[in-house]
């Protein structure tokens, strides 16, 4: 028998199960540049509006944020606006698509009962990466149709959907890496969210500073193609290249282990365990230690990154009307640093709220992986239960934006000499996220207790957040559109005044959700596979 025998039955299978789910990313990622270019038609009908922009968003703190403009054409703008933002959603499909076929199943028994068929030690494997593989190529294809139908060159188009489409590529592979080494499919996908995220942050530093380091990450690769700016057809090679390497270790790697293992051996606990795991709290805190140290670290960087990147805004001058009315509409009117410190840490506390979702459905992994029987066997009730993880997504994401919040405003202080008068400012900014974050915790809950077989919607929710905000000021949606994602509702600190109101109504929505979603948990069945 073949090592890649029932690699077909595996890849129907799983194009089936994610019919849905892959249609979703297929659709969006595909109509994103279309839609942006078309409404860039709108906003720079002429030479002249194109131009006043060039200097504009040559800015250090505009381009460590999307990256440079390497051409003054409605093509570079949508490349550099879209560009970014595309890029780590197709890294995020690949990922998630690739760990969910390969360690989720290992995690959950499917795949061993999948095994006693007639299956090769491979065909997972394969079929998850011809599964991820196929939805890059719709979204590379569809997007460069959806390019070239707006009347953008067909060079350029080719060269985004290209580039986008290799992104994801690179990132199935490297998830099928980070498949091999850990027993959790959270820690893998964790792995390959780490690489992601680095990317992102190296492309930052290096586009804004030394341009060698944007040449080490993924993202950096696919903007400097260049699509519509002279494209740099052999970048393709790079993207190619490492793919074929990470795949290469991926099924090196599951040669060497055994079915459920990892290469990373989990450390044998001690022979009593310690007090505090006999309650609730203390194994939930063991559970999510790892996860909250992780996403502590990562949050403190980009803070401060994107803390420091804001001080090249002051030596803008003359910025073009269109350009600050977006930056208005995301980040306040009180100044353009102002503006960008609030649109960056709303950016940030919707990266906190991916912690918030995790740490929610963490619940409904633990129903569905068996052993939250165990624990309501004893005296634990339900909502003792539930509650001694809803803490850690209600506490660790005040955490997390508290040391987005200090580093960035430590960094930014220090920049203009002000750190006393910053570090409260920029602090604030990224506090007043918690509340919205906390929505989606509460809607997390509300699909575990009621609708658990939809708990994954809550990240469809916070994709939706990122959609809105990231591209409705370009879109010029109508605000009652807005108003549907809670980081809309979020005071536009530093720059806008302070109200409490907003707040109180996003904490309440959020009590009144994970209420329903606790009194729905009491009811209903459990487990619910």
């Amino acid at each position: 028998m073949s090592s890649l025998t029932g690699t077909r039955a595996l890849t129907r299978l799983a194009l089936r199960l994610d019919r849905v789910r892959l249609t979703a990313w297929v659709v969006g990622l595909a109509v994103m540049p279309m839609g942006t270019a078309a409404n860039y038609f709108k906003l720079y009908p002429t030479d002249a509006d194109l131009q006043a922009v060039k200097g504009v968003l040559s800015n250090p703190s505009l381009v460590a944020l999307s990256g440079p403009l390497f051409g003054v054409s409605i093509g570079g703008l949508t490349a550099w606006k879209i560009g970014a933002t595309e890029l780590i959603l197709i890294g995020l499909m690949n990922l998630l698509t690739v760990v969910r076929h390969t360690r989720t199943e290992e995690e959950t028994g499917r795949l061993e009962l999948l095994r006693a068929t007639v299956i090769g030690r491979h065909a997972p494997l394969t079929a998850a990466l011809i599964t991820a593989g196929l939805a890059d190529l719709a979204i590379a294809v569809l997007a460069a149709l959806g390019l070239m139908a707006t009347g953008l060159p067909v060079a350029g188009s080719l060269a985004f959907g290209l580039a986008t489409g290799l992104m994801g590529l690179l990132f199935a592979a490297i998830a099928a890496a980070a498949a091999q080494l850990t027993q959790s499919a959270r820690a893998a996908n964790g792995i390959a969210a780490a690489v992601l995220g680095g990317a992102y942050l190296l492309r930052a530093l290096g586009d804004s500073g030394p341009t060698a380091l944007s040449w080490i990450s993924p993202i950096g690769w696919a903007l400097h193609w260049r699509s519509y700016a002279g494209e740099r057809w052999w970048v393709a090679a790079l993207f190619i290249g490492f793919a074929v390497v990470f795949a290469a270790v991926g099924y090196a790697l599951q040669g060497r282990r055994d079915v459920g293992a990892g290469l990373i051996a989990e450390r044998p606990g001690p022979a009593q365990a310690a007090p505090g795991l006999s309650s609730p709290f203390g194994l939930a805190w063991r559970l999510h230690r790892g996860l909250l140290l992780g996403w502590t670290i990562a949050l403190a960087v980009s803070g401060a990154v994107l803390g420091g990147a804001a001080n090249g805004l002051n030596s803008l001058e003359s910025p073009n009307q269109q350009l600050a009315d977006v930056l208005a509409r995301m980040g306040g009117k009180a100044g353009l640093t102002d503006a960008f410190l609030a649109a960056i840490f709303g950016i940030v506390g919707m990266v906190a709220a991916a912690y918030t979702i995790q740490a929610t459905l963490r619940l409904r992994q633990e129903e569905s992986s068996g052993r939250v029987e165990a624990i309501l066997a004893t005296r634990v009730g339900r909502l003792r239960w539930a509650a001694s993880h809803l803490v850690f997504a209600v506490a660790g994401t005040a955490l997390l934006l508290a040391v987005a919040g200090l580093a960035g405003g430590l960094v930014y202080g220090a920049e203009v000499h002000d750190v006393g008068g910053q570090l409260g400012r920029v602090f604030g900014a990224a506090m007043v996220q918690l509340p919205a974050a906390w929505v989606l915790a509460g809607f997390g809950m509300a699909l575990i207790g009621l609708l658990p077989r939809l708990s994954t919607l809550a990240w469809a929710a916070l994709i939706l957040s990122v959609l809105l905000v990231e591209l409705g000021a370009l879109f010029g949606l109508n605000q009652r559109v807005m108003d549907i994602v809670p980081f809309a509702h979020v005071p536009k600190l530093p720059g806008a005044a302070f109200t409490l109101t907003p707040m109180l109504w996003l904490t309440g929505v959020a009590v009144a959700l994970g209420a329903a979603g606790l009194a729905g948990l009491r009811r209903r069945d459990m487990p619910v596979g």
